[in-house]
């Protein structure tokens, strides 16, 4: 028997793990690692550790092999590895033929579905869609009730899958036991709700924003999922180049001024947010934030949750913030001309104010401020810069081969390249031949000249020719840097962009 300080995934047989209860391992603190020449290979911990590995040996008609390991980093080893377990889709295999209409009910009391056990057929397959839905990084489960049927698909890298089509019949249990999880009310079916659940999925805490809406087919969920541990960054994580960070970093280091991010939903304007934040962060600075929904805790920063029910929204909560002597407030969008107002204003008195909007490029923000009725003066006089950013999928490092671009690839680039690069395909990118995701970004710096144009309501299109002939990087030409330097595709970066190359 010898000792060890660490359990590497990769060393472990998962499919030893699939024929041993969950609750076995963690009550004998034991972990069946691989079956080597006759021998039964396990990580233990203490003398039940040792019984139980014996116990299992037997089962496998081997001899037992001991490794000795610290509790704690064997119970952490437990979760993360089971986590990695199973799949909903072969979840449904085990519980097809069991009786799916005992809890296939409407269930007008909570009680019903509390006094399900554990291994209840709809409990462990929701379960088993958390886990899977963690384990492949996903950033969405979609539960969509359709005429005669039921998705479920898994948002990866921005791609929505199809992943299992359960029987129709389940469907009301499985949105019900998703409302008692985030404490919604069962019995309404009417309204939409929304919840959060909290959970460790193994040995993560995750965090789980829940939709529910009525469709004329039954309810149909869509839960986000938030890894608390992943979702803080750097600048530098997010993709953003050198250049564009340096300028980025000077804006956010003045005194006063307002930095926009803009995209759509699901860019990863809120992770920039937390990264830029992270950036000036100092003892010596007062942040605050307000949010809808606070997605991840920042040591240091305080940060106010929006509850519109009670009257706190961003507008209320940017006026509050104002009285408890910030020197840099974010907020988490802005919405209305209220917010708006007030959060120019913040900024010409003193404040350093972070935000962000909904448009397709930077020089569209300028337009949507003047839409919401500020003053084109006051608008020019706030702005320091505003960042456009979308989110690309990667290359899978695993199966990432070198190609010739064809005739049709190469009217993309304004100077031709050699070589670009994607992926096959493999088994661990799922054949999809991508694996993570990056960003690409727009920084639109206003000057004084910019400034100008604002305070005289010039449109959009001149704004954006003027900025890029002060060397702004479209978001098209970001992208296509990243095609050359083999990050992604020139598919992924059109499939984004949605625009031609006439902007290089």
């Amino acid at each position: 028997m010898r000792n060890i300080n660490s359990i590497r995934d990769e060393e472990v047989d998962l499919n030893l793990l699939k024929d041993i209860p969950l609750e076995f391992c963690r009550a004998n603190l034991v972990l069946p690692i691989k079956l080597d020449n006759g021998d039964l290979v396990g990580a233990v911990s203490g003398r039940n550790g040792i019984f139980a590995l014996k116990e299992l040996a037997i089962r496998y008609s081997s001899e037992p092999l001991p490794l000795m390991v610290g509790s704690e980093l064997l119970s952490q080893a437990i979760s993360r590895l089971y986590g990695q377990v199973g799949s909903a889709e072969e979840v449904m295999q085990h519980i097809a033929g069991e009786d799916l209409s005992s809890v296939a009910t409407e269930f007008e009391r909570p009680k019903d579905l509390l006094e399900l056990t554990e291994e209840a057929p709809i409990i462990r397959l929701l379960n088993a869609l958390l886990q899977q839905a963690v384990k492949e990084r996903a950033s969405d489960i979609h539960i969509e009730p359709y005429e005669g049927e039921l998705d479920v698909r898994l948002r990866v890298d921005g791609i929505l899958d199809t992943i299992i089509r359960p029987p129709k019949i389940i469907q009301d249990a499985l949105i019900s036991r998703i409302k008692i999880m985030s404490n919604l009310d069962i019995a309404e079916k009417r309204l939409p709700q929304d919840g959060r659940i909290g959970v460790l999925v193994g040995g993560k805490e995750i965090d789980i924003r829940v939709s529910i809406v009525p469709t004329v087919f039954g309810e149909r969920a869509v839960l986000r999922i938030l890894d608390k541990k992943q979702g803080l960054l750097g600048l530098s994580d997010l993709g953003i180049s050198d250049e564009q960070k340096q300028k980025f970093e000077k804006m956010l280091s003045r005194p006063n001024g307002i930095v926009l991010v803009t995209g759509p939903t699901g860019s990863g304007k809120t992770t920039t947010l937390y990264a830029s934040l992270g950036s000036i962060y100092t003892v010596e600075k007062n942040i605050i934030t307000v949010e809808d929904p606070v997605e991840y805790q920042l040591k240091g920063i305080g940060q106010i949750q929006v509850n519109p029910k009670i009257g706190l929204t961003f507008a209320s909560g940017l006026r509050s913030i104002l009285r408890q002597d910030p020197d840099v407030i974010m907020v988490g969008e802005i919405r209305d001309a209220e917010t708006a107002d007030i959060a120019i204003h913040a900024s010409l008195t003193g404040h350093l104010v972070l935000s962000t909007l909904h448009t397709n490029d930077a020089a569209s923000a300028i337009a949507r401020l003047l839409d919401m009725d500020i003053e084109p003066f006051l608008a020019a006089t706030s702005l320091s810069c505003i960042l456009a950013q979308r989110l690309v999928r990667t290359i899978c490092p695993h199966c990432k081969v070198e190609y010739v671009p064809d005739s049709g690839e190469q009217k993309f680039f304004s100077e031709i390249p050699d070589k670009l690069y994607r992926g096959e395909g493999c088994e661990r990118c799922k054949g999809s031949g991508y694996a993570g995701r990056t960003g690409i970004f727009e920084l639109l710096i206003v000057d004084d000249d910019l400034r100008s144009m604002v305070s005289r309501k010039v449109d959009t299109g001149t704004i954006k020719a003027e900025a890029i002939k002060k060397g702004m990087r479209t978001l098209y030409v970001d992208g296509i840097s990243k095609v050359v330097s083999g990050t992604t595709t020139l598919s992924e970066i059109l499939r984004v962009t949605q625009q031609d190359h006439a902007d290089i």
